[in-house]
């Protein structure tokens, strides 16, 4: 499944309220508060790659109290459920 993993910057007052919203959206499966240059990142996966630039553009970055925002794409899952094998995230 198409995965995006999205770093946000945010107002710092707002940092929980920002991830909860952002959980309610359907296609954010995961939101984690991270330490460094940014407060927050956001798991994407949806069924077409089409659809998370939707998510993104049109839901996500929308979200009131974003400051800044840089987004990857995963290629492959490196995963201890998958006994280490990569799998190919599509």
């Amino acid at each position: 499944m198409p995965t995006a993993i999205v770093l946000l910057k945010t107002d710092h007052q707002r940092v929980t309220g920002i991830a909860e919203r952002l959980l309610e959206m359907p296609d954010i499966s995961e939101v984690y508060s991270v330490s460094g240059r940014y407060d927050l990142l956001v798991m994407i996966r949806c069924a077409q790659l089409d659809k998370i630039e939707c998510v993104i553009t049109d839901q996500l970055l929308k979200t009131d109290g974003i400051i800044d925002s840089e987004t990857m794409f995963a290629f492959r899952s490196y995963d201890k459920r998958e006994g280490g094998r990569a799998v190919d995230v599509d």
